[in-house]
């Protein structure tokens, strides 16, 4: 029996101890327990790679303002929150069953994206294509799929749309079947045909500074596993 399981169960006999002093509201019973035995920390340990890229993501939008807002296959937190100051339309290769106004939410491959061509003023897809046509998520494995999904996204995107991209960055390399890690390089070249208004990162060890406003390729080259947030105009 670890340590926390230990005190666990002597915080409970000690809390059941106060409860019968007098009457309570509450029943406690020791069949009802939840052990919760990594929290009691100092300091909240955030995961910053899902803790900025929505904070980042969302800013632009705020000050892009856009009509609506169309996002293929980012975090629900983002896509939800969003919704509540901007009409937002949500893909996904998994359709997410949500009930919210101002928010639309269905399904769509993103190797072939059921839209026109330059139809999007405004696009998101974060954390996504590095897994694409690795298999994770049931889809076919494809060693160019994520290229083919950067082509979708360029295709639909309208002259002067604004597309936000999120991908790891680091040294290149495919982590099977998780996640493709790119350089910040190999980005910018997939995408040389748009302008780049923004690279911010998110450094792999939160420790550094986590999100990093207007970023560097140097500091991004010198990432593991950092994010890079892109913020592309046609």
């Amino acid at each position: 029996m670890n340590i926390q399981y230990l005190r666990f169960i002597k915080d409970f006999f000690a809390f059941k101890k106060l409860l019968q002093k007098s009457p309570h509201r509450f029943s406690l019973r020791w069949q009802d327990r939840y052990p919760c035995l990594n929290e009691n920390i100092k300091q909240y340990d955030i995961e910053p790679h899902y803790t900025y890229h929505p904070a980042w993501a969302a800013r632009i939008v705020a000050q892009t303002r856009p009509a609506v807002h169309v996002d293929i296959s980012s975090s629900l937190s983002f896509c939800t929150i969003l919704s509540a100051f901007v009409p937002v339309k949500f893909y996904d290769y998994r359709p997410a069953k949500l009930n919210l106004d101002n928010m639309t939410s269905e399904t769509a491959d993103l190797l072939k994206l059921p839209f026109e061509d330059h139809s999007i003023m405004s696009l998101s897809c974060m954390h996504v294509v590095e897994h694409i046509g690795l298999g994770r998520y049931g889809d076919d494995t494809d060693p160019d799929g994520d290229l083919k999904a950067i082509s979708e996204l360029k295709r639909v995107l309208s002259k002067g749309g604004s597309l936000l991209f999120v991908v790891p960055i680091g040294k290149p390399k495919i982590m099977f079947n998780a996640h493709r890690i790119y350089s910040f390089e190999q980005i910018t070249k997939y995408f040389s045909d748009m302008e780049m208004k923004e690279f911010s990162l998110i450094t792999g060890d939160n420790a550094k500074g986590g999100l990093l406003r207007n970023s560097t390729k140097e500091k991004a080259d010198e990432e593991t596993y950092g994010c890079g947030c892109f913020w592309f105009v046609k």
